[in-house]
């Protein structure tokens, strides 16, 4: 998630996740235990929360709460992140050449005042999106949004964009009541002005509405009496409590909560009390950054140097330390997208090539500071004891990591100005495809943290382009493929782990599904 950045440059949804005070046992959010109590659904995860304006958000507990206030023309069936299906929009068409999306838009779909949906509210909505140059803004980049007729809605994008139909589910484009937002102080403007009012009340026509909102301590949603959409929520309130992990798992235990989004592996091993859990590796690739600017380091930008850090991790043993569920990333491309590499090609430790490649760089005792966020944990996973395990391992190759943790806020600073000399970070993925993660690549977001230049490998850099505008699923995999492998061969990322990703949740709930855009869908879920 991604795309955390300095100035206008879009914000990552995942990598800003700190850990916030959390709430007591005793919060007053309604419990649900027992079988008459059905009705309230309390939800515990740690906040990363800034707004619920569609136009601005795109932090994880954001898209939580958008994803239920606010329908998208497009969206996912469960955890599928393979094929878009309909949402405000019954069908939809993509030309030949990946330009021109054309989506028809379902009947009798009504905002929460009991307004109907038009195409004018959808052009608005996305027009927004694009004129607030927010968080969210890079989605719709290079695309235009008109209105065709009274129920269609075109977006021609500059050049072929196969991946459109997969980015358009993202809770950052739900669809807003033109009419309500602009009386609000919005606009499809930069000079927009209904965050506040956003903030208050949803102006949407998803299956719940906003009640209340405290991005410190808890969201409160409420059944939309007027939703349209294919399936009636099976909770009349769902509360959403900002809470650290080791609170987390009482509360679910004693079942003053019935969901807990961010438990690590070793907290649910054993769980009991008539709890389920779902585990299984995330969407987010945990990886290592050598900085390639020699202004920066000469060390990092040793390609040997890089070959003997390469092959000296022991990757076995960090999946060890992620626990169970937890899998290790091939390449960039975590393993449930279109592009992945096979599990068989992923790097594995060769201490003996290691200690060569050290030797063949000419440095002696190399010393690399390695920065990172201290108070940072990635679906459980602490940054801090991943980087003290990455400086053991390393040490027996011969090289010495000083390890200098910050705050996640000083850090992320070092690492977009491309001021690390290492860094230990991950990517959340902003929608589920590996278009996504053609910001790894020299010149571009986070290949320019690394100091790689545009003009570092022509190559790679024609081998993305060609990726971005394939049509062609079979022919995209295998360029996604190519490209990955160059950049195992020689690119400053070195892949790490994809951590677990652990739902717990009480017996009575049904339909839980994780999502790695959205991470749970709680208008999808069922009691029972």
């Amino acid at each position: 998630m991604p795309r955390s950045s300095a100035g206008s440059q879009p914000v990552s949804r995942a990598l800003v996740a700190v850990a916030v005070l959390a709430l007591s046992a005793c919060s007053a959010a309604t419990s649900t235990s027992g079988p008459s109590a059905g009705r309230t659904l309390v939800v515990d995860t740690s906040f990363n929360l800034k707004t619920v304006d569609p136009g601005r958000e795109f932090e994880p507990t954001g898209q939580l709460v958008d994803k239920a206030l606010y329908e998208t023309l497009l969206t996912f069936q469960g955890g599928d992140v393979t094929k878009p299906v309909p949402g405000l929009a019954s069908s939809y068409e993509q030309s030949p050449d990946g330009r021109t999306l054309t989506l028809h838009l379902r009947r009798g779909a009504r905002f929460a005042d009991g307004s109907a949906v038009t195409t004018d509210d959808v052009v608005f909505s996305l027009k927004r999106v694009i004129a607030l140059k927010g968080n969210p803004s890079f989605l719709l980049d290079g695309v235009t949004v008109g209105k065709t007729d009274a129920s269609t809605v075109t977006l021609v994008s500059r050049k072929a964009n196969p991946a459109l139909p997969l980015i358009l589910p993202n809770p950052a484009l739900g669809i807003l009541s033109a009419k309500a937002v602009r009386a609000h102080g919005g606009s499809a403007t930069s000079t927009d002005g209904a965050e506040k009012y956003l903030n208050t009340t949803s102006a949407g026509s998803g299956p719940y509405t906003l009640s209340s909102l405290d991005i410190s301590t808890q969201v409160v949603l409420t059944k939309n009496a007027k939703y349209t959409g294919p399936a009636t929520p099976a909770y009349d309130k769902v509360v959403i409590r900002n809470v650290q992990a080791p609170t987390q798992k009482p509360n679910v235990l004693r079942g003053d909560s019935q969901i807990a989004l961010d438990l690590a592996a070793d907290q649910v091993t054993g769980l009991g009390g008539g709890l389920k859990v779902d585990s299984g590796p995330s969407a987010d690739v945990i990886f290592l950054l050598l900085n390639r600017n020699t202004e920066v380091s000469s060390t990092t930008a040793n390609a040997k140097f890089v070959e003997a850090v390469r092959k000296g991790i022991d990757y076995q043993g960090l999946l060890a330390l992620a626990g169970r569920g937890s899998v290790q990333p091939a390449g960039i491309i975590p393993s449930p997208f279109l592009g992945a590499l096979p599990a068989s090609r992923a790097a594995a430790r060769d201490l003996a090539g290691a200690k060569a490649a050290l030797k063949a760089s000419g440095i002696t005792g190399p010393s690399v500071t390695l920065g990172y966020a201290g108070d940072l944990t990635v679906d459980g996973l602490s940054v801090q004891t991943l980087a003290e395990r990455l400086q053991a391992q390393l040490k027996e190759v011969g090289i010495t990591v000083a390890l200098a943790p910050a705050s996640t806020s000083t850090e992320l600073d070092d690492y977009r100005k491309g001021k690390e000399e290492s860094g230990l970070w991950y990517w959340g993925p902003d929608y589920p495809d590996p278009s996504d993660y053609l910001a790894f690549l020299p010149g571009n977001l986070v290949g320019l943290r690394a100091g790689w230049k545009a003009d570092a490998d022509p190559a790679l850099t024609a081998l993305g382009d060609k990726a971005a505008t394939t049509i062609d699923d079979t022919t995209r995999k295998a360029l996604y493929e190519r490209i990955q492998t160059r950049m195992n061969a020689d690119s400053p990322f070195i892949p790490l782990v994809q951590p677990s990703r652990n739902t717990v949740y009480a017996a009575s709930v049904t339909g839980v599904a994780y999502h790695p855009v959205w991470t749970i869908d709680v208008a999808a879920l069922g009691a029972e």
